[in-house]
């Protein structure tokens, strides 16, 4: 084997700690170590990340990918429109709420990716997902247009 799954992911062994890492570790680890120490905030990185982990998730169905993403603790998904050419999703309780607001800021493009990349194998062609509300930026939600 020369790579991992997401099936691998959820194999925990840990006696003493659990199959938790706190909010603080995650957040340091996506806007410190990603956002502000590669080049272009890291985006290129975080969307080629996002998307793998879309795929690998194997879900089947977009209720399916909005319980994992809400088991998983990434947030709360909610459609908000819906049509034929697409749909908008806003995520509540995102990774980024509490955060300090920094206008013109948006760093959710990770899940934003990860709803991309599960859409696109669901759908089995193409999805487009641009994160287009942020915590950071002052919103009350992430929001994100999906595009088919």
């Amino acid at each position: 084997m020369d790579h991992f799954t997401f099936t691998d992911m959820k194999k925990i062994k840990r006696e003493n700690l659990g199959d938790a890492v706190p909010l603080e570790l995650f957040r340091t680890i996506r806007l410190i170590g990603l956002y502000q120490a590669l080049p272009m905030k890291g985006k290129g990185t975080t969307l080629t990340i996002g998307r793998k982990i879309g795929e690998e998730f194997g879900v089947t169905s977009v209720n399916e990918l909005f319980r994992l993403f809400e088991q998983l603790k990434i947030g709360i998904p909610v459609i908000t429109h819906e049509d034929d050419k697409g749909m908008s999703i806003a995520v509540h309780d995102c990774f980024c709420e509490g955060l300090p607001v920094m206008e013109g800021k948006m760093v959710c493009d990770l899940e934003g990716a990860i709803i991309e990349g599960a859409l696109t194998k669901i759908r089995g062609k193409r999805v487009s997902v641009r994160e287009v509300k942020c915590n950071v930026h002052g919103d009350e939600c992430c929001e994100y247009i999906v595009k088919y």
